[in-house]
């Protein structure tokens, strides 16, 4: 079996359009979530979110942004960090022996609601003919794949929030195999629309700290109220540990095990008790070779929500028993808010700059941890360590769980 290594990255988030801005900023504890201003939210429970603000894909890829939905711009426009950062030249890779491994939970919606508008005020006949292929979920693969030539695997897996780990960990399991030198993979989200608000809202998903807005995302802590949405992508390169070294590549960090359940419970909630979650993890420590005593920190999905933290807290505990009170956990959602099908791989970009630096982000907004969530979350302040293996989770809608394990290379 091919080891497998991350060499490139690419965000793009509220917290930056870049991985040192983005990095620089979950450092810091600087929260991405303001007063909504992409609508008017006035009629809405929920009047705040993360907001990738000076946003202008045009610079990096050209004249294509005209047809493609947001999500998919985000998608491309962190790929092309990912590809240069890790120094790739495609004039001279074998693009059959590439692959994308790009998902979103949810797609094209903003072109959905453009073209129904239209459909309604003007008719049938000035519907885009573009619509479609704009709008569907795998279109951010595609436009990737299209971008750069690449003839390798494509895939766009749709897990709901679990879609970037799940991206990510089917690329990785590719890779080896052998079956591709390397995979451009993560996750993308647009959804800071009307429609999505009202849905999220009305099923009382959604913080309503809407005076506070820096202060709404707030894991573990006995007053969160609920996720605040947010937009984004995360996209990385992974390769064969032989094909980045032939190339004398930089390498971030070595991706190690995978894990995938199903909770079987419910279409929204998580399991109370975590079972899903925990043979997630299991799963992907199994994967790994490793213990779960080996483990020395995890970056938690964490979305904020009542039932959710405490879920994966209990998860957690189940798992790794003693060992889960000398682990050290974070939560980017706490800055980030929840960008759903991108969470995976902005995540993990963040995991590997962890591991890299031997530096942990903060949990910001820990003010008062609910008493059922005792575990170590490095409130308030980034906090230095020397680590050597971190997991990633990322648990979606229906179910869906999804862990990655990466260790210091």
């Amino acid at each position: 079996m091919e080891r497998v290594v991350i060499t490139g990255m690419g965000v793009i988030t509220p917290l930056g359009n870049d991985v040192d801005t983005f990095w620089k900023a979950l450092l810091s504890g600087k929260s991405g979530i303001s007063q909504i201003d992409k609508f008017d939210a006035g009629r809405h429970k929920s009047k705040i979110g993360g907001i990738v603000r000076d946003f202008h894909p045009e610079t990096l890829i050209g004249r294509e942004v005209r047809r493609m939905d947001r999500f998919s711009q985000f998608a491309l426009a962190a790929a092309v960090q990912a590809i240069d950062d890790a120094g790739l030249n495609m004039d001279s890779e074998d693009l059959e022996r590439i692959g994308v491994y790009i998902g979103s939970g949810i797609g094209g919606v903003q072109t959905l609601l453009e073209n129904h508008e239209t459909l309604l005020n003007r008719g049938p006949h000035r519907v885009s003919p573009t619509m479609i292929p704009m709008m569907i979920p795998n279109m951010a693969a595609a436009q990737v794949s299209i971008h750069f030539g690449i003839q390798g695997p494509s895939l766009a897996p749709v897990t709901a929030c679990a879609t970037g780990n799940n991206a990510i960990g089917e690329a990785y399991r590719l890779l080896q195999l052998g079956k591709a030198n390397v995979v451009v993979a993560g996750g993308t989200e647009a959804v800071l629309t009307e429609l999505t608000y009202s849905g999220f809202g009305n099923s009382t998903a959604l913080s309503t700290r809407n005076d506070e807005p820096e202060r709404a995302s707030r894991p573990f802590d006995v007053d969160r109220d609920g996720f605040v949405p947010s937009e984004g992508a995360g996209i990385i390169v992974l390769e064969t540990l032989s094909h980045a070294t032939r190339r004398d590549a930089r390498i971030y960090a070595e991706v190690i095990g995978y894990g995938a359940s199903s909770d079987a419970y419910h279409m929204v909630a998580t399991d109370p008790e975590g079972k899903g979650a925990a043979l997630a993890m299991k799963s992907a420590i199994e994967d790994a070779q490793i213990a779960p005593h080996d483990v020395d920190y995890i970056n938690a999905h964490a979305t904020s929500t009542q039932v959710g933290d405490l879920s994966e807290t209990r998860a957690i505990k189940r798992l790794f028993g003693d060992h889960a009170y000398q682990l050290a956990i974070s939560a980017n959602k706490s800055m980030l808010g929840h960008t759903l099908g991108a969470a995976g791989g902005v995540e993990a970009v963040a995991l590997a700059k962890t591991l890299q630096e031997n530096v942990m982000p903060p949990t910001i907004n820990l003010d008062n941890p609910d008493p059922e969530c005792d575990l170590d979350y490095v409130p308030h302040q980034a906090r230095s360590a020397q680590l050597q293996i971190g997991l990633s989770n990322s648990f979606g809608f229906g179910g869906h769980n999804a862990v990655l394990v990466f260790r210091k290379f």
